[in-house]
């Protein structure tokens, strides 16, 4: 019976839990430190020199940092998956008294590359919506510095709102997949 530790944990991690703490701890750190940086130079008015001087703030702030956590998400993701995994197997050693070569022979044959790859869509996807709106919110910031601060705060629920909602939508969609 103890042998399914390994089913339950390799498949949920690699499939969704891995991707889903990745986005949350994202979402607390990197999306309100986009919010943050554009919501600052909102107050410092350097955005408004870039449109002034003739550069979109769009292609020359938004763009490279969300194509930095779309492609940083799913290597943040990996490391936990493999942190996760790790986590339960040394719970199944110490305290179900499975073998460590049982826990990995078992870990390698239930686990495929398509629970893996379906973990990494959903981390991509969490890493644009994490980036996005961190951004928008930083975008949308005042000119004070209590308002960098909601910006910030409102960069954080709002990811983490998107991104529940957008794994409940790819749970549905894997589901219709059958993936």
């Amino acid at each position: 019976m103890q042998i399914f530790v390994a089913d339950v944990v390799g498949v949920a991690v690699a499939q969704e839990v891995g991707a889903l703490m990745t986005a949350i701890l994202l979402a607390g750190r990197t999306g309100a430190a986009f919010a943050a940086q554009l919501g600052s130079m909102q107050v410092k008015e350097e955005i408004d020199a870039l449109t002034t001087a003739g550069i979109s703030p769009v292609q020359f702030l938004v763009l490279p940092r969300v194509l930095a956590l779309v492609l940083m998400t799913p290597v943040l993701t990996i490391y936990a998956d493999l942190f996760a995994m790790l986590g339960g197997g040394l719970v199944a050693i110490t305290m179900l008294d499975l073998s460590a070569t049982a826990y990995v022979v078992r870990l390698v044959q239930v686990v495929s590359i398509s629970d893996f790859g379906m973990g990494l869509v959903r981390a991509s996807v969490f890493g644009v919506l994490i980036a996005m709106a961190g951004c928008l919110r930083g975008m949308q910031s005042g000119r004070s510095a209590s308002a960098v601060g909601l910006a910030a705060t409102s960069a954080v629920v709002t990811s983490l709102v998107l991104t529940i909602i957008a794994d409940g939508l790819l749970s549905v969609i894997f589901h219709v997949l059958r993936l």
